[in-house]
């Protein structure tokens, strides 16, 4: 198989859809990997470093979307590479379509099938190409959130982990998912108070039993939620809802109760934010201030660590990578009923249910479409 690798275009980032190492091991299974001049500056790979892999460096992306069968990113692609996108053809990325109908539309209109890493199962039900990235954005929400908090950039002028006869700061994990439970870990190093609130009981006891009594453990609701963000410094939004626009958990009337100077860092922001006031930003602006609280909601946090973030990410999704290349898009997919999942946008249909009640079209289950596209070869 012919596989493309072009460069991110999304406001910075600095990603790579694969690494010199991922190239080689793909060439030396009899693949050809095309890379698009430069793609791999963002984490100091070189072109020399990606031709000595085995890869084909080409100077227009027009050139990789006109000739590859398989497209590798990392973030979502914007319209103008949309447009490049063809029938027959594999797009494998994060999506995260349900907040963007303008992606939806454009890929629906493109008849390329688009897998999301962040929609790929594991036989356990978790989301392995959406864990290293969770991963990552957890621990960094608790470091922007400290830097946040500095007079300087707009907050309260507060430590997050206080010091001796100052208070440390309050901090709020709304969701003790993989975002979550980092955000927890790094909190408590830094000696914050950490409070989490999610609506799983066993999940509590879970983070409880890890975390002990540096941990407060809240059962979600309207009540506690209220109660709780309204007294944080920082609240970072850790919410998921697979393949869905996340949940508005934090009203714009409940930002107002919140102290002014205090912040909210919502890593929910791909799948449309948890609080009404979020909306996306860049790494080069990536606060702004809505009722007197200071907001970062960067769209793409794992791409301010872009080396971190590439190997990481490219552990996890070149098995995928590879079987989609052996044993081509059916086969892959049939072969993989959790890959198979990952299928959002097939030959013009929609084909993950969240995405087709939310925007309103009809939707396909991934395996008819399989078979629909079985029966026809």
């Amino acid at each position: 198989m012919l596989i493309g690798v072009p460069k991110e275009i999304k406001p910075d980032e600095y990603r790579v859809g694969l690494t010199p190492e991922s190239v080689q091991a793909l060439t030396a299974a009899n693949h050809e990997v095309m890379v698009l001049s430069n793609a791999g500056l963002g984490i100091g790979k070189t072109d020399e470093e990606f031709k000595q892999s085995g890869a084909v460096i080409v100077k227009t992306r027009e050139e990789i979307f006109d000739q590859a069968e398989m497209i590798v990113k990392v973030k979502e692609p914007q319209l103008e590479e949309c447009a490049l996108l063809k029938e027959n053809q594999i797009l494998f990325t994060y999506l995260h379509l349900a907040p963007d109908p303008d992606q939806a539309k454009a890929l629906i209109n493109s008849g390329a099938s688009a897998i999301a890493y962040e929609s790929v199962k594991a036989d356990d039900d978790s989301y392995p190409l959406l864990t290293p990235m969770s991963e990552v954005a957890g621990r960094m929400a608790v470091q922007a959130g400290a830097s946040c908090l500095e007079k300087a950039k707009g907050g309260k002028g507060l430590l997050i982990g206080g010091v001796t006869g100052v208070d440390a700061a309050n901090v709020v994990i709304i969701g003790g998912g993989v975002v979550g439970i980092n955000s927890i870990e790094v909190a408590i190093g830094m000696q914050a108070n950490v409070t989490v609130l999610d609506k799983s009981a066993t999940r509590l006891d879970y983070l409880e039993s890890i975390f002990g009594d540096k941990l407060n453990a809240v059962i979600a609701n309207s009540e506690n939620n209220k109660d709780y963000i309204q007294a944080a410094d920082l609240v970072i939004g850790a919410v998921l809802v697979p393949g869905a626009s996340a949940p508005k958990i934090i009203t714009r009337d409940l930002v107002k109760l919140m102290k002014p100077g205090s912040v909210i860092v919502d890593v929910a922001i791909d799948q449309g934010g948890c609080s009404e006031t979020s909306h996306a930003t860049t790494h080069s602006d990536p606060t702004y201030v809505e009722e007197g609280v200071l907001h970062y909601c960067v769209a793409n946090m794992p791409g301010a660590v872009p080396l971190t973030s590439t190997y990481a990410l490219n552990q996890a999704t070149m098995p995928y990578v590879m079987s989609l290349a052996n044993n081509g898009f059916c086969q892959a997919l049939l072969n993989d009923k959790g890959l198979c999942e990952g299928l959002n946008i097939c030959n013009g249909k929609v084909t993950i249910e969240a995405v087709a009640k939310e925007q309103g079209y009809e939707y396909i289950a991934p395996m008819e479409m399989l078979n629909m596209i079985s029966s026809d070869q």
